[in-house]
């Protein structure tokens, strides 16, 4: 199963190009008409209130997922240490989707090195059963003492690309997939070639499950792309 959406679906430059006619109270519900899952990336900056979360549960599909962004007060301040009460307040709000909860992405910062321990230590805390995905962005990550650890909790490698290019290993550590797209090389910037589309559809090929996100939302991009992923699996 392939769903794909975007990373956020709130954004002014949307406005004409996808929301046009629509008022913004209503744009979650728009977005959900055309895809099966959304990115909530807001959340890494600001923590939702779990009504919010509820609201989000009531506004969409049965079958919409909604995956969000750990908060940066983890990741960023933090840095993984202590992740017992981040986790918690996180979880206490974000459960809130119940069914409606796709994976919870940990992005971690570029200048974290490696630190398996805390790496453990935080997919530890969270329930058994929430899909979570881990996006290291320094080199020193990528050995074989994380793939264990991310293999130990069934937590998915994130994939991510750059105009084109994975920007780490496509290691496939849970039964699921996950990728984020963050610009393309196509014109207009910063969209992508239906080459680079077609070369990520046949990598998660082998994934009974997977996710792509496109978070290239200037201009419209993301939507773009995503519709042309869409149709692109569909052949």
């Amino acid at each position: 199963m392939l769903k794909v959406g975007t990373s956020g679906w709130q954004y002014r430059d949307w406005k004409d190009r996808f929301y046009a006619g629509v008022p913004q109270k209503r744009w979650l519900e728009h977005y959900a008409e055309h895809y099966s899952t959304v990115e909530v990336n807001n959340a890494f900056y600001r923590l939702p209130e779990r009504d919010t979360f509820e609201q989000w549960r009531k506004r969409t599909p049965d079958d919409f997922e909604i995956g969000v962004k750990m908060s940066r007060y983890l990741t960023h301040v933090k840095r993984l240490r202590e992740p017992a009460e981040p986790v918690a307040r996180f979880m206490s709000r974000a459960e809130a989707l119940e069914g409606k909860l796709g994976p919870v992405l940990l992005q971690l910062p570029p200048t974290l090195r490696a630190d398996p321990d805390a790496l453990d230590r935080t997919l530890k805390e969270f329930p058994r059963g929430v899909r979570l995905v881990v996006e290291p962005r320094h080199p020193s990550w990528f050995t074989d003492e994380t793939r264990k650890i991310l293999e130990r909790y069934a937590a998915a490698l994130c994939w991510a690309d750059r105009k084109g290019r994975p920007l780490g290993p496509l290691w496939t550590t849970a039964d699921f997939g996950y990728l984020r797209m963050h610009e393309g090389r196509a014109n207009p910037w910063p969209r992508y070639g239906r080459t680079a589309l077609k070369s990520w559809l046949d990598r998660l090929a082998g994934c009974s499950r997977a996710y792509v996100f496109f978070n290239n939302d200037p201009g419209g991009a993301a939507i773009v792309d995503a519709d042309a992923m869409i149709a692109l699996a569909l052949k």
